[in-house]
């Protein structure tokens, strides 16, 4: 057996010519610039570009393997043949995000500002764990959670600088938001519960909760329920798909009765399905009330809050616990990066703080470590991006982006209105329009079925892509707007695709009502 402690480093790897063969950055400095270079180029070229690509490919599943090796390379290879490989392998399988023609689930956030603060914070190679593992990267991140939050008019309780102890955080996804928040809430009561009866278990504590959902609300929530292992009640939203105050308290009362401990609503601002509103006003007294955390998903809706006319979609702000929104879905930063703030930030580092030797500063009782405030230990340089965007876009032009795609899905309205073979199923008041088809004579199980039929030839003939929804037993077609590249004109022709496609199945559907 090799004795590794006394191996003289003159007789180790040192000495095998074959660790010098890779430079220390995987290529050499001026190979990288012309590189980064030609890179640059060829993203600007697709963005500029990107509306003559097919939408959604046409590959099945494995389609990769076989334009790949079966192994890596064992010799290094250059860039030129590395950079021909990115059209054939890579883009024959994309979606393309940025399509004029993507109208599917809610738009993803793109601009060059966020591409050159990606560029910046993946070059300087941090890990900003803590304020000792990066300064800059926690400091950036705070004063940036503070921009955006006075940006979007949130209370001044959730400000680092605020009235009280709440603060920022950016997270990777809303899913990480709501299982960190529902984590919180579970660390924070669990310790109430103790100080009332310390003979308790953890056990038996935790297996009495009971969280609070709509039934229309994203599914991240009920997850986050299974990975605390929370029992998550998804309640009926009423027909304008909100969550009432009395059909929560209802809930709460016969859990309540049941022995079980109601600790955490998720109120939705702008469902992913229908972009509708749970009632704050009716559902934040009841938690004020009841001592449960509300914690609200404004992942795609709350970005219309730097708007003063949309502002009313979040009424009743005031009485939440804690808030997320997604930038990378509207407010041109590339994913990821969700924002989310606390009212007292104490309540998350008590549920994620531990505390080991090597991951101590001397700073520490004076700067914030912002693992405690997230599931994984590491974490990326994010607020780079945003603090690139703020700047070089700025508030008016951001502004001007959520107005535009809002005027873009009023647009698409006006078109659906005019054809009386169509109904919107719910109100448009952001970048969401929901349609069905409509047929006098056929049931909703028969309607389901050629709306199903309208969903499927729509995607299939690759001019547009979009995605479906149910609710109340209603399947119906979300066409998003306020994409990057959509644009009026673009919604002319998919709404002209939709009637295309319509006319056919209709003809179709009386053929076979008549044999």
């Amino acid at each position: 057996m090799k004795d590794f402690a006394n191996m003289s480093l003159t007789n180790g790897i040192d000495n095998n010519p074959e660790t010098d063969s890779c430079p220390r950055y995987g290529i050499e400095h001026e190979d990288f610039r012309r590189a980064a270079h030609e890179l640059v180029d060829r993203i600007i070229d697709y963005n500029t570009t990107v509306a003559d690509r097919q939408t959604y490919p046409d590959v099945k599943p494995g389609f990769m393997r076989p334009l790949l090796p079966d192994q890596a390379p064992e010799e290094a290879e250059n860039w030129p043949k590395v950079f021909s490989d990115i059209e054939k392998v890579i883009m024959k399988g994309m979606t393309h995000w940025s399509s004029s023609g993507f109208m599917a689930f809610f738009p993803a956030a793109s601009s060059y500002p966020a591409v050159l603060g990606d560029m910046l914070s993946s070059a300087v190679t941090c890990i900003g764990f803590s304020w000792a593992s990066s300064p800059s990267c926690t400091e950036l991140e705070t004063v940036m959670m503070d921009w955006l939050a006075k940006a979007l008019n949130l209370p001044e309780f959730f400000l680092h600088n605020g009235t009280g102890p709440g603060g920022g955080v950016i997270q990777g996804t809303t899913s990480e938001a709501a299982l960190v928040t529902m984590l919180s809430a579970r660390s924070k009561e669990i310790r109430k519960q103790l100080s009332i009866d310390p003979q308790q278990s953890y056990h038996d504590i935790n297996k009495r909760f009971v969280a609070y959902s709509s039934n229309i609300s994203h599914s991240s929530v009920e997850r986050a329920g299974k990975m605390a292992l929370i029992d998550t009640r998804l309640l009926e939203a009423d027909e304008v798909g909100s969550l009432r105050g009395k059909t929560l308290l209802d809930a709460i009362e016969k859990d309540k009765r049941d022995g079980r401990i109601p600790l955490y609503v998720c109120a939705t601002i702008g469902t992913t399905a229908c972009c509708t509103y749970d009632n704050l006003l009716e559902i934040g007294p009841i938690c004020e009330r009841e001592g449960i955390w509300l914690h609200i998903d404004a992942a795609y809706a709350g970005s219309a809050l730097l708007c003063p006319e949309f502002r009313y979609i979040a009424q009743g702000i005031q009485y939440a616990t804690s808030f997320s929104v997604n930038p990378h879905k509207w407010l041109m930063v590339n994913f990821d990066c969700a924002a989310l703030w606390f009212k007292d930030s104490f309540d998350a580092i008590n549920a994620m703080n531990v505390d080991p030797l090597y991951l101590r500063h001397k700073e520490k009782n004076g700067a914030i470590d912002y693992m405690h405030w997230q599931i994984p230990t590491g974490r990326k340089f994010r607020a780079i991006k945003l603090w690139f965007v703020l700047r070089m876009v700025g508030l008016k032009g951001l502004r001007s982006h959520i107005r535009r795609g809002v005027a873009e899905a009023q647009h698409f309205k006006g078109l659906v209105e005019k054809d009386k073979r169509f109904k919107i199923l719910f109100p448009v008041t952001l970048g969401l329009v929901c349609i069905r088809l409509k047929k006098d004579r056929l049931n909703d199980e028969k309607t389901n079925e050629i709306n199903r039929k309208l969903f499927d030839a729509i995607n299939a003939d690759r001019r547009f892509f979009v995605t479906p929804s149910s609710i109340n037993g209603k399947f119906f077609i979300r066409i998003v707007t306020g994409a990057p590249n959509c644009s009026t004109a673009k919604l002319d022709e998919c709404w002209a695709v939709v009637r295309e496609i319509s006319e056919k199945l209709l003809a179709t559907n009386i053929s076979t009502d008549n044999e």
